[in-house]
């Protein structure tokens, strides 16, 4: 047999063979691969072929290829094969068909299966617009892009049975390539997560590595958190900066987004001892980059579900702007509550927008577009009428509109201080550099406000305690004065009393109706076997007792005169004071 012959005999048996195959009758096979058909370069990958229990083996095409690509033995019950790769390259990527055979003869071709490799070149960016935070219902657009000049673009959901889209790309005006893949409505029973890859329309199952996923938020489900920084709203370069996102309900996640941009840090949420659940977003060293506005969201997990978006929260990075404006007030730095102020901000160099913040605010600076005024741009800051919670140390800043949020340099502090407030009315300190320390706030004017209240009430007391100790004193001194005292009957009486109850001295005098002319005796004599106290009387005897005896009574000068016709009984209460008697008779 001639080789020309034997070359046309074994092609003839060979497309014979094919035919056979194509032209079976059997039912078609099911053909599949795990883990799946997307297989990244250098991985493993399994495929199958489900036929019927009578299959004496199986055999796998791969377009493109004239030949069979392999072919295997069924494995028990026999109604089945596996195709393993065991390193996933470039080779094996394309579509695939099966068959099996049987003592009957061929079966039908299953359906065509395409196996992709990714990895084979570099990854491209995804993003949406307008933005990633998606109300229920909503629409949005998402931006696949690469510089490596790909024709075809391919968007992938990350959920199992979900299709994937094809767009042809286009070159965007900056020169990058580009397709624009409409996504909506948006749900919140669905989760919305989505790659892409780029590739050669040369090369369709050979794509590129797949961009980092990118997640839409649908918002507006639950309810909003707060998101605050201790920092304050104006920091510096190089500066450590958190931003902390809260709420009283138990989230699992939280996603803090930043205006303009697509991209979302997401981090899990933890439980505080107050009951609220947050998460802690470092935005530590700050950079001209972290200049922007702020909003956080709360989420659970295996949701797409989200709150409402946090109020905005403006991040300011100073010196970003080589120029420091100056800071003026008008009519000066201590004013009364209800007058008006005025800071004015000023800077030799072009500023679009002044901004004025208070040291210790946590709530946004103020805004003035600037004025061009005798060759400096300025803005005026109106505070009318001044109240105490005006009070504290303000700066100013310059930005431009292209970067609103990257600022100047500080301005020279100035506090202003309300007078009356605290009771204060001094000067102001003296401050003369940026760096000089925040107010440290109306603490102490609140010591001195409380010293002088507990002083105030000390001394009402002691006012009171004198007012009741005199009114007593005088209450007492009318009692004895009112009595109606016999000298010789008190006097013995007195005598008995104990020495610490006397307060004062009284001197008493018994004479007749008539004064003397002359010759008037006095005895002295002391009764100190009676008492211990010393009682002292004086005596003047005469040859006649006076029917009747006069009484003059002397209390610190005061001269009483009383009559009295008959003795006191002895019942009566002595007084409450040591007296001297004297009593005076006419020889």
């Amino acid at each position: 047999m001639t080789p020309i012959l034997t070359a046309l005999l074994c092609l003839g048996l060979s497309v014979g063979s094919r035919d056979s195959v194509q032209a079976g009758t059997l039912p078609k096979p099911t053909i599949w691969a795990e883990p799946g058909s997307v297989i990244p370069m250098e991985t493993s990958v399994t495929l199958w072929c489900k036929g019927s229990l009578k299959a004496q083996k199986y055999v796998l095409y791969k377009d493109g290829y004239p030949e069979t690509w392999e072919e295997q033995k069924p494995l028990e019950p026999k109604d089945k094969a596996k195709f393993p790769i065991t390193d996933m390259t470039s080779v094996y990527a394309g579509r695939y068909h099966c068959y099996y055979e049987s003592p009957t003869g061929w079966s039908e071709p299953s359906d065509q299966l395409e196996l992709v490799v990714t990895g084979m070149h570099s990854k491209p960016s995804l993003s949406v617009l307008p933005s990633p935070i998606v109300p229920s219902g909503g629409n949005v657009t998402l931006q696949c892009g690469s510089w490596r000049g790909f024709n075809r673009f391919i968007l992938m959901r990350e959920v199992e049975g979900q299709p994937s889209w094809t767009r042809d790309s286009q070159r965007a005006p900056s020169g990058e390539f580009q397709a624009l893949f409409p996504v909506g409505p948006v749900i919140p029973s669905l989760m919305w997560t989505f790659r892409c890859h780029g590739f050669y329309s040369n090369t369709p199952q050979v794509w590129s590595l797949p961009s980092d996923p990118l997640e839409l938020l649908v918002s507006g489900v639950l309810g909003k958190p707060s998101l605050l920084t201790q920092q304050g709203p104006v920091v510096t370069s190089g500066q450590n900066l958190t931003l902390q996102c809260l709420s009283d309900v138990s989230y699992d996640r939280f996603a803090l987004f930043k205006e303009g941009t697509s991209d979302l840090l997401q981090l899990h949420g933890r439980q505080t001892q107050a009951g609220f659940s947050g998460a802690d977003f470092s935005l530590s060293p700050v950079k001209s980059s972290r200049g922007g506005q702020y909003t956080c969201y709360g989420g659970h997990n295996l949701s797409s579900q989200w709150s409402a978006p946090s109020d905005p929260l403006d991040i300011l990075v100073t010196g970003q702007l080589s120029y420091t404006p100056s800071l003026r007030v008008h009519p000066g730095p201590t004013v009364a509550p209800g007058e008006n102020v005025t800071l004015l901000c000023q800077s030799l160099s072009n500023v679009d927008t002044f901004l004025l913040s208070k040291d210790g605010a946590a709530d946004a600076s103020l805004r003035l577009r600037s004025k061009y005024r005798a060759g400096k741009y300025e803005a005026e800051f109106s505070m009318s009428p001044v109240t105490p919670a005006h009070g504290g140390t303000y700066r100013c800043y310059g930005s431009i509109k292209t970067s609103p949020y990257l600022l100047s340099y500080p301005s020279v502090p100035v506090e202003i201080l309300v007078s009356g407030s605290f009771g204060h009315h001094g000067p102001p300190p003296t401050m003369s550099s940026p760096t000089a320390a925040p107010a440290q706030g109306p603490s102490w004017y609140l010591y001195v406000l409380i010293g002088a209240s507990v002083a105030f009430i000390l001394m009402l007391c002691l006012l009171i305690l004198l007012l009741v100790r005199q009114q007593r004193r005088g209450k007492c001194r009318k009692s004895t004065g009112d009595a109606d005292p016999e000298p010789k009957d008190r006097g013995l009486q007195d005598s008995s009393r104990p020495a610490a109850v006397a307060q004062e001295e009284t001197l008493y005098a018994a004479v007749q109706d008539s004064w003397p002319e002359d010759g008037v005796k006095l005895d002295h004599w002391n009764t100190q076997d009676e008492d211990p106290q010393v009682v002292t009387y004086a005596q003047a005897t005469a040859s006649d007792a006076p029917p009747d005896v006069t009484y003059a009574q002397l209390n610190h000068l005061t001269l009483r005169q009383k009559t009295s016709a008959s003795s006191p009984s002895q019942s009566e209460e002595p007084p409450a004071e040591p007296s001297v008697y004297a009593a005076l008779a006419i020889h």
